[in-house]
């Protein structure tokens, strides 16, 4: 059966076929959504809770504990950790891949409700969670200032006006307004004023909520109408609640502006966010999975004159940073190192072939295979990404390895004296059987791709599919599209041109002199076959043990234009202190000529779990007006960080796919586990000294602080008691003066709003500040608060984190410049050893624990790929033998590949291992041109497997020495690592072409030595020749 002669017989139908195909195929183009990476949903969900003044201890204890045993009852949990510092707990749950986040929502929700019973009676409001992908960053982030409006105005217009107007674009997924912000009032007593009216601090609290009501008052009910009875219950300003009434004293009214200061104020006041050096309200806008992010953020940036028409003149808006600009970027560089694969492909025909009419037929198979591509892509719900662009690069230099086979088999056949139609049925007959299984095969290759597990199988996974997709278009074109060309555009070769020639007489020029000297080194290679087989063993041999030796690495980084840094202070650094350290940074980061604008932010909020921590968003110029990429930069800008005294600066280079449902101060982790909180943070610190004098590792730090000053109230309960104060007393007195107290909900236009009670600033600086707080005795007398109380200063933890419920600590780091990831680990577990007792149990998290784990499948999927290519081929071939010939030089384009990636100093990283699965399908096809073919040979007459096997290799060589130098030519592109962000697309180029260029050298002898030897092996296991040889030539 020829399959190809439908296609050639009606040659309208084709150009039809063909027309549809690529129309469909443009169409999509357009349609497709252009990001970053794919799609992926990484199921996690937020739980928060604030209780104001608590400490870090009883945040853990109250408020994550009863929360984390209700949660851990959820099914699908991958892990749940949470972080717990001053009035603030933070639990993250990871769920798995499968689990569907709407319903695990469900059951979150379903677990707080479980867990209301176990949380303290006092918290101001119930715990929120929110759905979170950590895969999906902002596209876009906003700013907006004012020169004349205060700072909660703004963060109003932005939370009402702003944020709701643009959750209405179609294509956005949530609009997030950093920081809080938010109004409130602000009560400041001065504790001897209270007390020196004979009152408690619990009066005032008493006397505010009772001056603001705001319980519905309802209608009357006339006989003509019916009227909203109104009341004036709720007060709503600093001025409103001023002359509210405490008490009476000797019959005159103790008013509120008496015995504290009122002020509208923010209710977050230990939290404030800069761009450039100047305090700003920043919005971050998230897309739904299937939006372009191009598109959109051009569709927020028009929405700004609409918005500013309708916010106050003075309120300035503007973008902060676009992840589009660098997606734009990437995605044009990866669409120019695509025109230049498709150009220097050509060029390797064209210098093969010699024709243009020839090198026109076989070069249209890459556009038609790529955007017709296009459509598979559509239809799967795939996205123009960098991963999916990467995938059709790749593709470039084997899409036109079956058009080269069908049309150099026809240019053969015409050789022969035969018109362009009867040689292209008669050479689409011979050669469909190779073409079909060269493409099967290859597109099994990539099978094991497409089932990997986990996160980076979720990634990857349009990548493999969209290799497969144009692999088999490209198979269909080879057997329609091409040879329906060559019947109607080629020519025949005039009759005294036609002759019986020998496959190196019917070459000319330099060619045939490649050739010549082939022949010659193929024969020598067959008179010592053992020498070669040899030769193949220990390139088996050599392989894997450079597999297991070479330095391994993760997913390369790449340049999305903004870097992260951590800063880090002294624990109990005071709020004021930290503000002024973290501005001291700007001045450097401004001076630096690669950095554009800078956001930071101090105070506890979102990836910032502590008070001495703060944040900076570096934003840096786009790739062509810098000297440096993203990774470059991190130590330069961290040594220039290092020079202002007092605060420490983490720079990080956002990985390129993110793993963890948090940032961290570094890219990995390594995580100690413990019951005995003693053992832990003993052993959590004796490793991070150790880690820090590692030259392997660099940005080592941590995530728990155990020097933070604190002050320990012991309460002399007997004395207490005998002067009827009570524990709840002393407890009400110190929440009402030092937790920021919100005492009363106020209900403005459109947001809600707190009053805060608190003492003054003057009265809250040092310890000796207790002795001015005063409680009421049972006979109605105010005494010091600390006649009752004693006071000791002490220190412990700033930071108290969970993993699992367990008490936690996590050491992050990075690998130093040089070093291999997997070498970094290797160091991290040497270090331990013997430093980790039997009650502290560790392992790494995060980004490390799937490097780990890709490891092991990278191992799997090596194994897996040989097996599936043996099992298709073994069917096709219907061969146990034929197969392994076609894989024995497999081993040798992997050695190619490593050895090159050693010599460029390059790590065996995710990238070039996919480089190397490229490398399997590539020099398979070769091999199948020259098993199929000497198969044939010994069909056809009474050829020896060592003459078939020779006839066989100088009769494809032209097309083998074309597919191959295709290939490499068209990873060549990649492998220079031209254009922005391409270095960490390199490994997989220099993989491609080095294992290729090796590989050549090598299979050109040993496929022909190893079919001889199993062929000879199967004729003496089988008594006769191919007793179930694949229907070849004329016998199709």
């Amino acid at each position: 059966m020829n399959i190809s002669e439908l296609f050639i017989r009606r040659p309208v139908m084709t150009t039809l076929v063909m027309f549809s195909m690529v129309l469909f195929g443009l169409v999509s183009y357009f349609a497709l959504p252009v990001s970053d990476l794919p799609n992926v949903s990484y199921p996690a969900i937020e739980i928060t809770v604030s209780y104001p003044g608590a400490s870090a201890d009883r945040m853990a204890s109250q408020c994550a504990a009863p929360l984390e045993q209700q949660l851990a009852m959820i099914a699908g949990i991958q892990q749940m950790t949470s972080s717990n510092s001053l009035g603030s707990t933070t639990i993250t749950i990871q769920f798995d891949l499968s689990r569907n986040i709407d319903a695990a929502a469900g059951d979150v929700q379903a677990a707080i409700q479980r867990a209301q019973g176990y949380l303290p009676d006092d918290l101001p409001t119930p715990p929120v969670y929110l759905k979170v992908n950590p895969a999906e960053q902002p596209v876009i982030y906003i700013g907006l200032t004012s020169e004349t409006l205060p700072t909660t105005t703004v963060y109003e217009y932005a939370q009402v006006l702003v944020a709701n107007q643009l959750s209405m674009l179609e294509g956005v997924s949530q609009v997030l307004v950093y920081g809080n912000y938010l109004h409130a009032v602000r009560v400041e007593a001065d504790p001897l004023k209270v007390a020196s009216r004979d009152l408690s601090l619990s009066d005032v609290q008493n006397a505010i909520e009772n001056a603001n009501a705001t319980l519905p008052t309802g209608s009357l009910r006339g006989p003509a109408s019916n009227p909203t009875v109104l009341t004036d219950g709720q007060l709503n300003t600093a001025a409103d609640y001023e002359p509210t009434i405490i008490s009476y004293v000797n019959g005159s009214p103790v008013r509120l502006s008496d015995v504290a200061t009122v002020e509208d104020s923010i209710s977050n006041d230990q939290m404030k966010s800069w761009l450039n050096n100047r305090e700003c309200v920043v919005m971050g806008v998230e897309r739904l999975g299937n939006a372009n992010t191009i598109a959109l953020v051009d569709a927020i940036e028009k929405m700004y004159p609409i918005l500013e028409d309708q916010l106050p003149a003075s309120i300035k808006l503007f973008t902060v940073y676009k992840q589009s600009t660098s997606i734009q970027e990437s995605v044009n560089d990866v669409r120019d190192t695509l025109g230049i694969a498709i150009l220097l492909v050509i060029i390797v025909i064209f210098a093969f072939l010699r024709k243009v009419t020839a090198t026109t037929i076989s070069g249209l198979a890459v556009p038609f295979s790529l955007v017709c591509t296009f459509a598979v892509m559509y239809l799967a719900g795939f996205s123009l990404d960098n991963l999916s662009l990467m995938a059709l690069t790749l593709s470039i230099g084997f899409v036109v390895d079956d058009a080269i086979v069908m049309m150099e088999n026809v240019v053969r056949h015409i050789d022969m004296g035969k018109g362009p139609l009867q040689a292209a049925m008669d050479a689409s007959r011979e050669i469909s059987f190779t073409i079909l299984s060269m493409t099967l095969s290859l597109a099994a290759v990539f099978l094991p791709i497409i089932f990997m597990s986990g996160l980076l199988g979720r990634i990857f996974n349009e990548f493999g599919w969209t290799i497969i997709a144009t692999i088999m278009v490209s198979g269909f074109i080879s057997l329609s599209l091409t040879p329906t060309l060559c019947a109607r555009l080629l020519k025949a070769t005039p009759k005294r041109e036609v002759e019986a020639k020998s496959p190196i007489e019917a070459e000319t020029g330099l060619f045939k002199i490649f050739l010549q000297i082939y022949a010659h080194t193929l024969h020598w290679a067959m008179r010592f076959r053992l020498v070669v087989l040899l030769l193949g063993v220990a390139s088996v041999i050599a392989t894997g043990y450079l597999f297991m030796v070479m330095p391994k690495g993760f997913i390369p980084p790449e340049d999305k234009g903004y870097l992260i840094a951590f800063t880090v202070a002294e624990p109990g650094i005071s709020f004021d202190d930290m503000c002024r350290h973290q501005l001291a940074l700007y001045p450097i980061l401004e001076k630096d000529p690669n950095v554009d604008s800078v956001l930071g932010v101090v105070g506890v909020v979102g990836p910032i779990t502590s008070p001495n921590n703060g944040l900076l968003v570096i934003i840096l110029k786009p790739r062509s007006e810098r000297q440096h990429s993203s990774e470059e930069l991190v130590p330069i800008l961290a040594e220039k960080l290092r020079q202002v005294p007092g605060i420490e600066a983490f720079v990080v280079n956002p990985p390129a796919v993110p793993v963890n449902a948090t940032q961290t101060k570094a890219l990995y982790e390594y995580q100690m586990k413990s019951m005995d909180t003693a053992a832990l943070y003993e052993t959590a610190e004796k490793m991070l000294l150790k880690l820090q004098e590692l030259p392997e590792l660099q940005g080592v730090g941590t995530d728990t602080y155990l020097s933070n000053p604190q002050v320990s109230i012991e309460i002399d309960r007997e004395l207490a008691e005998s002067l009827g104060v009570s524990a709840q007393d002393i407890i009400n007195a110190l929440d009402n003066s030092y937790a920021e107290r919100k005492i009363k909900k106020i209900y403005g236009t459109s947001l809600v709003f707190w009053l805060i009670l608190e003492v003054g600033p003057d009265f809250r600086d040092d310890p000796q500040a207790l002795s001015n707080i005063y409680v009421k005795t049972q006979s109605q007398q105010m005494i010091p608060l600390d006649t009752i109380v004693n006071v000791k200063e002490t220190v412990g933890p700033l930071v108290v984190n969970h993993d699992g419920g367990i008490p936690a600590v996590t050491i992050t780091f990075n690998n130093a410049e040089g070093v291999a990831l997997s070498e970094a680990v290797t160091t991290v577990k040497d270090a331990s050893q013997g430093m980790i007792p039997v009650e502290v149990t560790a392992q790494f998290q995060g980004a490390l624990e799937a490097f780990i784990q890709s490891i092991t499948s990278l191992y799997i999927l090596f194994l897996l790929s040989f097996l599936v290519i043996y099992i298709l081929l073994g069917m096709l071939y219907e061969s146990f033998f034929h197969p392994v010939t076609v894989l024995s030089g497999l081993p040798s384009a992997a050695l190619g590949g490593f050895v090159t990636l050693y010599l460029f100093n390059c790590a065996l990283d995710f990238y070039a291992f996919l480089g190397i699965i490229m490398l399997i399908g590539i020099v398979k096809k070769n091999a199948i041109m020259v098993v199929d073919f000497a198969i044939e040979a010994q069909h056809k007459g009474e050829k020896t497997p060592i003459e078939a096997a020779v006839e066989g290799s100088l009769v494809r060589f032209r097309p083998i020495m074309m597919t191959t130098a295709c290939a490499i030519f068209g990873a060549m592109p990649i492998a220079l690592g031209l254009g922005a962000g391409a270095e960490s697309r390199r490994p997989l180029g220099l993989a491609v072409v080095g294992g290729l260029v090796f590989s050549q050298l090598v299979t050109l002898y040993l496929t022909p030595v190893i079919y001889s030897y199993l062929e000879s092996l199967q004729e003496r296991l089988g008594g006769h020749r191919h007793p179930n040889s694949p229907p070849t030539s004329e016998a199709r």
